[in-house]
């Protein structure tokens, strides 16, 4: 997987209860799912795990059930130190976020592709839905739904993409695979195989109202919300928001008709290092032709580190975003129009 937080575990699930770990937010990122690239951007994972937290608890008073615990305070820096119960209570940017856990089954892979009945038969009360759920209410520049579908086919009166961000007339629902090594985006009815005990309809409703909660703050300070995903618990019967929801990686967020978020080193890779861009796409093409899982041991080539300046603006980017969106001065970082215009000049 490609996930750039370690993850630690403070009490084992069962079959029959949730457990207790924490997500440690790391400075790590990872573009077109290569996993830890090989730098890092200053103060990403405190800024995620802050906006992620603040979500999360705007989540709770809307009344959507989640996964969160709240945070440990950064001046308790020790492996156990115990969360707080709100990010109001801790004394600076935390990197360290306390979730329930829950059971993940093995999924195996043969020559008939992934076994997703051998995956749901090893679940108990309580598992991760193997999907991602995605939200879209605008079409940005670099949005999978430009290669997959036409603007008739979500709602706009056009035949052609424009060369910016366009809004949806209403927000829509998609799903796509969580565990496997080349995300596949689902018609209804393979997400609903796949999704096993969880209902098709309640994961895409409980997707709705995140997305509400977070196209609403994020209107509120400026922001314009184009895009995200969540992914879920189903603990008997119920769905729970899983993982972290509405920050820069997991969602996508315009400023000033600028992009504000992961995709902005996504399109910045595409002219500084085409030719490792390029080889990822062949890779993975070539996995999905001959059934193979692992797309990397086809890829012959590398990612450059990125440049000292625009590992400032990242970060610059990641920290005065967290700032602006949550409305708290936690990072000492340029105002969120200045980090803006620095984004913008890439």
């Amino acid at each position: 997987m490609t996930s750039v937080k370690e993850f630690r575990v403070d009490r084992e699930p069962t079959d029959d209860e949730l457990g207790r770990g924490r997500f440690v937010f790391t400075d790590d990122y990872s573009v077109f799912d290569w996993g830890p690239m090989p730098d890092t951007i200053p103060e990403k994972g405190r800024s995620l795990c802050t906006m992620g937290a603040d979500n999360f608890e705007r989540l709770a008073d809307a009344g959507v059930p989640t996964h969160y615990r709240g945070v440990v305070d950064p001046a308790d820096a020790g492996v156990d130190a115990p969360p707080t119960d709100e990010l109001d209570g801790v004394s600076g940017p935390p990197r360290q976020m306390a979730i329930d856990l829950t059971v993940v089954p093995e999924l195996p892979h043969g020559a008939d592709g992934y076994d997703y009945d051998a995956f749901h038969a090893s679940a108990g009360s309580h598992y991760l839905v193997p999907l991602e759920i995605v939200f879209r209410n605008e079409v940005p520049v670099g949005s999978s739904l430009r290669t997959r579908k036409q603007p008739e086919d979500v709602g706009l009166d056009r035949h052609r993409w424009p060369d910016k961000a366009v809004s949806l007339p209403e927000p829509i629902v998609e799903f796509s695979t969580k565990f496997e090594e080349q995300d596949r985006y689902l018609d209804e009815s393979e997400a609903d195989t796949i999704a096993g005990r969880a209902d098709l309809d309640d994961l895409r409703e409980t997707a709705l109202a995140v997305n509400e909660v977070i196209t609403e703050r994020a209107e509120e300070r400026g922001f314009v919300h184009e895009d995200g995903k969540i992914e879920c618990l189903w603990v008997d019967g119920e769905i729970r928001v899983a993982d972290v929801a509405g920050t820069f990686d997991e969602n996508r967020f315009a400023y000033d008709g600028q992009e504000l978020s992961k995709e902005v080193l996504r399109q910045f890779y595409k002219s500084y290092d085409p030719d490792w861009v390029a080889a990822v796409k062949d890779a993975k093409a070539v996995a999905a032709a001959e059934g193979v899982a692992d797309w990397k041991s086809f890829c012959e080539e590398s990612p450059d580190e990125l440049p000292a300046d625009v590992r400032e603006v990242a970060g610059e980017m990641y920290a005065a975003g967290t700032n602006a969106y949550t409305g708290r001065e936690w990072f000492e970082a340029p105002g969120i129009d200045e980090a803006v215009d620095a984004v913008r000049e890439l």
